[in-house]
């Protein structure tokens, strides 16, 4: 007979956290009302802890009961993505019976369709998704969901100076009614590209993906698009900067709108929100975040 080396005594023996496997793939099918699923191919990372008195998690005996409940679980249609995280978790704590906690993660790119802003030609987005679940052996779960979407946004700062630069320039030329003359100008600014994360802590309640991915765009200047036309093209720049930003604006203007859109969430639920602006004309890139519940926001936006 074989030997078992993962149940001998490991050397040093200490607990440890996550032991697992990252970056299994498998195609996930999303069941819509009345519509065709949509097609995810997703990355799945599996993990249980290990307790002090083994020296591995079976991973080369189990992985193939762990490639089974994914396989599994992912063989037909689901509804919502954090139902199937949780699954899994369960499921594995199931494989591992000498685990106390299981954790899954589960990301994808998101293709949604969506039109230009003038010409209303048909384009693409590619959002990312998330979800991770995980579950302690006694009952207790914990499962978050979560989006990443991309925009432009417009420094606030420079245009103001410039705007004050112009101003003075104007003046001395002569000129009157200098601030109506600025007000028909659309003045120059820099611009970033704008990562915008949102997580949200499921307590009992729902939130799809596309209410998600709207409190992501809430914090930017302009959404951005795939192709566009010069008509559209106008348009966005033109909106970006009639609407300028701070990266810590737009985390507070996406707090604003996730209190709009989980407005029945019980004030418990945890909310994580984060942008990340790549600066223009600096070498470094900016970052705000905002961790907070929904009762806290409430109390201060409601």
């Amino acid at each position: 007979m074989l030997p078992d080396v993962q149940m001998r005594k490991p050397e040093v023996p200490v607990r440890l956290n996550r032991v697992g496997a990252k970056g299994i793939k498998k195609l996930v099918l999303v069941g819509r009302d009345s519509k065709r699923p949509i097609v995810l191919v997703s990355t799945f990372d599996v993990f249980v802890d290990l307790k002090e008195s083994l020296k591995g998690a079976s991973l080369s005996r189990n992985f193939e009961a762990i490639d089974e409940v994914l396989e599994n679980l992912t063989a037909g249609t689901v509804r919502w993505i954090e139902e199937l995280t949780e699954r899994i978790a369960e499921e594995l704590l199931k494989k591992h019976e000498y685990a106390s906690r299981a954790e899954v993660t589960m990301s994808a790119e998101l293709i949604l369709r969506k039109k230009t802003p003038v010409t209303k030609n048909r384009t693409q987005e590619v959002v990312r998704i998330f979800s991770n679940s995980s579950v302690v052996r006694s009952g207790s779960k914990n499962t978050w969901i979560g989006v990443e979407v991309w925009g432009t946004t417009a420094c606030p700062c420079a245009q103001e100076l410039l705007k004050a630069r112009m101003k003075e320039r104007l003046s001395k030329r002569g000129f009157s009614r200098v601030d109506e003359i600025l007000d028909c100008i659309l003045m120059p600014t820099h611009n970033q590209r704008s990562k915008a994360e949102v997580w949200v802590q499921l307590r009992d309640f729902r939130i799809s993906l596309e209410e998600l991915i709207e409190v992501a765009k809430a914090g930017m200047s302009c959404e951005m698009y795939e192709m566009l036309k010069r008509e559209d093209e106008a348009e966005v720049v033109e909106k970006a900067h009639k609407n300028p930003l701070f990266v810590e604006d737009s985390v507070r203007k996406m707090a604003e709108k996730v209190v709009e859109v989980l407005r029945d969430a019980p004030d418990e639920t945890i909310v994580v929100l984060r942008q990340e602006n790549e600066e223009s004309i600096h070498q470094h890139n900016v970052f705000a975040e905002l961790i907070r519940s929904l009762g806290e926001l409430r109390k201060i936006l409601c």
